[in-house]
């Protein structure tokens, strides 16, 4: 019993490592996001056959290479406050209509099957094991908005002060 409480608190330990560790997905759990789901564009945007959004590959603040395909930059930590202005003075990909997702839109793009990130990573580049904003704020504490942190696909209210993650999102015309 002693041995598996150590190897239960090294792996705990293990996982909390941070962005480096390679993602774990699950095969006795089902896809939530599977890749034929999505429409890679050229343009470091992919779109959403299931719920018609279309979102940034790359995690605000970075740059879509179409010549590497990867993510290029720094992702920027920003406060609510700021995400929703990002989101309304971003041109990325030549659309101006992007906007910070709500708590549900956030949520479609989770995939439960896997950790470290909880994300496809197929079609979801450069995504930080940390916490995302979401535009829903908390019902009885509007100074509070929903996020989810993409280390285990969770989600939590955080003071809008926060400096935290950001993915836009617009919906496909």
């Amino acid at each position: 019993m002693r041995q598996l409480s150590l190897l239960v608190s090294v792996g705990l330990f293990a996982a909390s490592a941070g962005d480096a560790q390679a993602q774990v997905c699950y095969d006795g759990v089902a896809e939530t996001t599977p890749t034929t789901r999505f429409v890679i564009n050229d343009d470091g945007t992919v779109s959403d056959s299931k719920t018609g959004l279309m979102w940034q590959r790359c995690s605000f603040g970075q740059s879509y290479n179409t010549e590497t395909l990867n993510c290029e930059g720094t992702s920027q930590q920003l406060s609510w406050g700021e995400a929703l202005r990002g989101a309304t003075m971003s041109d990325y990909a030549q659309y101006n209509d992007w906007h910070v997702p709500n708590i549900k839109e956030l949520a479609s793009i989770l995939e439960h099957q896997c950790v470290q990130p909880s994300i496809n990573e197929q079609v979801f580049y450069a995504t930080k094991l940390q916490n995302y904003w979401s535009s829903t704020s908390g019902k009885e504490r509007t100074d509070l908005a929903w996020v989810y942190q993409f280390d285990k696909g969770v989600n939590s209210l955080h003071a809008k002060t926060s400096d935290l993650y950001l993915r836009l999102v617009r919906y496909e015309k």
